[in-house]
């Protein structure tokens, strides 16, 4: 058997305006993350569900944490295989179908841009991406599908 990690994170609401939960519309649904020695991230609901905009909502959390673990397990496995990557951005989109008063994500796509030090990596690199996929923590943890559409670019000469 492997070997086990555990997370901790506390969830604070802060979105008490007075009178608790006395109405749907009445409380506000700010609330913050935190865990030991970092900062705390500010959350609430989507804005469809009475949230604040400006704060992150545990939808776009779930994407961004499945756009981390791809990359950190890309990079992980490019720099095993000898592939030099100089840049990673990734635009991911997720989709989560609303149905009688619940929902589910019914998929995740990434679409990261990597920039390589070296042309004759590109197809190397471009086949990492499926092994991350494989071996991403979070990807294997979800019952929906997540994709990648992986773009590969080349560092021009004379730039870092």
């Amino acid at each position: 058997m492997g070997r086990e990690h555990s997370y901790e994170v506390t969830v604070s609401w802060t979105g008490n305006t007075g009178t608790g939960t006395d109405g749907y519309r009445t409380y506000d649904r700010a609330h913050d993350i935190a865990t030991q020695d970092k900062p705390v991230i500010r959350g609430s609901a989507d804005p469809a569900f009475a949230g604040d905009p400006d704060r992150w909502n545990p939808e776009e959390l779930l994407v961004a944490s499945l756009s981390q673990c791809h990359m950190l397990t890309y990079l992980a496995l490019c720099a095993l295989s000898g592939v030099v990557v100089t840049g990673y951005e990734d635009t991911a989109r997720g989709r989560m179908q609303e149905a009688a008063g619940s929902g589910r994500f019914s998929e995740v796509v990434l679409e990261p841009v990597v920039t390589l030090a070296d042309a004759g990596m590109a197809e190397k690199a471009a086949a990492l991406h499926e092994q991350a996929h494989k071996k991403c923590f979070v990807a294997n943890s979800v019952n929906f599908p997540v994709r990648h559409e992986a773009e590969i670019r080349v560092q021009a000469s004379g730039t870092t």
